[in-house]
């Protein structure tokens, strides 16, 4: 079934107005950001709040007509459909990516995702592929929905924890594998009939199993490729909520600290550093930063 999305500005009278009126229909739910969302006529309506106001993303086979009850000059949102050739299998799966490895101030994220192939056409409709090829907006705008609407597993290992694993011992990539294997279990032990699960490969196989012991409860019988997001529409959904999950974190540092976190560990990052340590000082940077990264010992000599 085709999947329509339409997003709307809306004004907080609108808003109110709208949970007024789908009051009946609905549902709850846990996502950052969100204030409303509905499920009604086949259409899922997420409100969600930000800085710079109120956003209705209305999804489905009606979404048009749903979303022209509020305004006539609604439009269809134009995303490519077309499906990805290179996807290896429509079957029932499960697979895993991660976002915020290279980043010094944001957090690892992993994401485990389970895709029925009932699922394929929906995720294709929406446009769904390696979430490096959409832009921040769409994946924002998207991102609610597809966490309602899809089974995942969300994992965060946010700075101040991920400081306190290295000086345990851990590095990089056994910090990676704990994580995703921990990610994938959750998702298997809710569908253990799926034989076919994922990881977009960061390490050979036998180093992956190396980094987990008998306490991790190590899941076998997964297949490792590079750039998984672009074979496998498990992996491809979990690359899309993992960024999604990054960017609400983003968001959540820029309010605390009230300052525009830069990505990755560029010069930006080193000025950045400067100015943050100046603001608040050294002991709160290992609550935000990887101390492990060049830029952390190079600043402090």
């Amino acid at each position: 079934m085709n999947q329509d999305i339409v997003s709307l500005k809306i004004s907080e009278e609108t808003y109110l107005q709208m949970v007024s009126f789908y009051e009946d229909y609905q549902e709850r739910n846990n996502g950052d950001y969100i204030v409303f969302f509905a499920h009604v006529h086949e259409v899922t309506i997420t409100i969600y709040e930000s800085k710079k106001g109120y956003k209705a993303i209305f999804i489905g086979a009606k979404a048009l007509d749903e979303a022209k009850i509020w305004d006539n000059d609604a439009k269809v949102m134009e995303i490519k459909k077309k499906e990805k050739e290179e996807w290896l299998t429509r079957n029932d799966q499960i697979g895993s990516d991660e976002v915020g490895v290279g980043d010094l101030f944001l957090p690892m994220i992993v994401v485990a995702a389970y895709v029925s192939r009932s699922d394929i056409s929906t995720l294709i409709s929406l446009g769904i592929h390696d979430s490096k090829k959409l832009t921040d907006d769409f994946i924002l705008e998207i991102g609610p929905t597809l966490i309602k609407r899809f089974d995942v597993s969300k994992l965060t290992l946010h700075n101040d924890k991920y400081n306190e694993m290295i000086n345990k011992g851990e590095n990089l990539n056994s910090l990676k594998a704990k994580m995703h294997n921990r990610a994938l279990l959750n998702m298997k032990k809710k569908h253990r009939l799926v034989k076919e699960i994922y990881v977009d490969e960061f390490c050979k196989e036998e180093t992956y199993y190396s980094y987990l012991s008998e306490d991790d409860n190590p899941l076998y019988g997964v297949t490792f490729k590079t750039k998984g997001e672009s074979y496998f529409p498990c992996v491809a959904l979990a690359s899309v909520i993992a960024r999604y999950q990054f960017l609400i974190e983003k968001r959540k540092l820029e309010e605390k600290y009230k300052m525009k976190f830069p990505l990755g560990a560029s010069k930006k990052a080193d000025l950045f550093l400067i100015d943050f340590v100046n603001k608040f000082g050294k002991d709160e940077l290992g609550k935000v930063a990887k101390i492990n990264f060049a830029n952390i010992k190079k600043m402090l000599g």
